[in-house]
């Protein structure tokens, strides 16, 4: 079974964790909340200061992170109580 994860932040600790989340195959990321935008967010997934280089593709592609082939829904709600998770899972 697949757990399916939003991240809400992805500053270097939801790198991380989505990091780690990548070398997972009963772990999918299905959403991330943050402010920055999603080309930035891709630069910054590629390329990390302190981690390397990222193992894999990352693109942007109609508003959405596209992670080694797999869609990724971004969003920027400052307040998470509105975020509409359940929409995310389908």
């Amino acid at each position: 079974m697949t757990i399916k994860v939003g991240i809400n932040g992805f500053g270097r600790i939801g790198r991380i964790v989505f990091r780690a989340a990548q070398k997972r195959s009963d772990i999918e990321i299905v959403a991330i909340n943050d402010l920055l935008d999603a080309e930035y967010m891709a630069y910054m997934l590629k390329y990390d200061s302190t981690h390397g280089r990222f193992d894999g593709t990352v693109e942007v592609k109609d508003g959405h992170l596209v992670v080694n082939g797999k869609k990724i829904r971004v969003t920027a709600e400052r307040d998470p109580a509105n975020l509409k998770w359940d929409e995310v899972w389908c």
